[in-house]
């Protein structure tokens, strides 16, 4: 079954094209990251995923399910979506556990009866984030990167097949966007991963892990496929239309920043 499938699929709003002809196909067992700067068109590929848009044209099927053929809430149900814009709407006094376990019920806030094997549940996935010490711990007190490791966990507690990280390093300093990248990565080696996308306009932050790359500007799809062939100087300047200078982390990571 393939993941994800985009065929010729374009978005309109008030006969404005934001979105043009997309073409993309994500198979089993593969993780993407999503490269564009601001107002390229990340987040609206992410809202016509999840659908909270609808294609103005072309085909476009989610984990097996076709638009036009599906019930968009119950497919909601199997994707996870990591964004900062999701913390605003948490209550500062939500311990981390509780946050945690919401997930399981696609809610803000826990409205519904659950049971200790459940809240157990939540509190093993942050166990195993290495982020224990979280639990009992009130959200208002949270760094931002510890804010970050709740809310993905918060996502698998649903067990998704799809996990959308939208630039989930914003607003992080350089230690703990390290430690999130680091959990991230070991998310992604679990045999029971979901399909990571990673969004981010930093190359950086995008882990070897993520071996296939989008590249989306001015709402088309500059390039895809394999990282290694597209994270060149070449490709990379014309994707940009600036000079720029390769800053390598390590053999596998690569910063990229205006030419001097």
């Amino acid at each position: 079954m393939k993941i994800l499938s985009f065929e010729g699929v374009s978005l309109q709003r008030e006969q404005k094209t934001l979105l043009k002809n997309i073409n993309w196909e994500i198979e089993a067992n593969e993780h993407w990251g999503i490269l564009g700067l601001n107002g390229a068109g990340k987040t609206l590929l992410l809202q016509l995923i999840t659908g909270s848009y609808w294609p103005s044209a072309g085909r476009l099927e989610v984990l097996g399910e076709v638009f036009g053929r599906t019930s968009i809430p119950e497919l909601q149900k199997r994707i996870g979506w990591v964004s900062t814009a999701l913390q605003y709407r948490i209550r500062p006094s939500e311990l981390s556990e509780m946050i945690v376990l919401s997930g399981k019920f696609a809610s803000i806030g826990i409205y519904q009866k659950y049971t200790p094997q459940e809240l157990a549940q939540a509190k093993e996935l942050l166990v195993n984030f290495q982020a224990e010490d979280l639990i009992g711990k009130p959200y208002q007190l949270l760094s931002q990167g510890e804010r970050q490791i709740v809310l993905i966990a918060r996502a698998l507690m649903a067990k998704p097949e799809m996990l959308i990280l939208d630039e989930p390093c914003n607003g992080l300093d350089l230690f703990a966007r390290e430690q999130l990248l680091t959990t991230i990565e070991k998310l992604a080696k679990d045999k029971n991963a979901p399909t990571l996308l990673f969004v981010t306009h930093h190359t950086e932050e995008l882990l070897p892990i993520f071996d296939k790359l989008l590249m989306i500007k001015d709402g088309s799809v500059f390039a895809q496929g394999n990282r290694a062939e597209l994270f060149t100087k070449e490709k990379l300047a014309a994707f940009y239309e600036k000079p720029i200078t390769f800053y390598p982390i390590n053999q596998q990571r690569l910063m990229v920043l205006p030419a001097e």
